[in-house]
């Protein structure tokens, strides 16, 4: 019997000085990992924070807008979530 994956995982580029919209309900339940260069997270009240390579992150409940690469190679980050379960 084969079981399926206990985890999805969902893997993001973003190109240098791009950016996208954050969509709350997309990354709920999701831990985020960035891989490579860096991610800043842009909040509606203005402020901004940004994460590189090895940063463990939770986008759920910050209050995000976009996210977005102000480095000058691609971004890379991963949302890893439970899968749903059999049945």
């Amino acid at each position: 019997m084969t079981r399926a994956p206990a985890f999805r995982s969902r893997t993001v580029t973003l190109p240098p000085g791009t950016a996208r919209p954050h969509d709350e309900d997309e990354w709920r339940g999701a831990l985020i990992v960035v891989d490579a260069g860096e991610i800043e997270l842009c909040c509606a009240a203005g402020g901004a924070r940004t994460f590189g390579a090895g940063s463990v992150l939770w986008f759920t409940g910050l209050n995000l807008v976009r996210v977005r690469n102000p480095g000058g190679t691609d971004a890379v980050f991963r949302g890893i979530t439970r899968a749903p379960p059999d049945g």
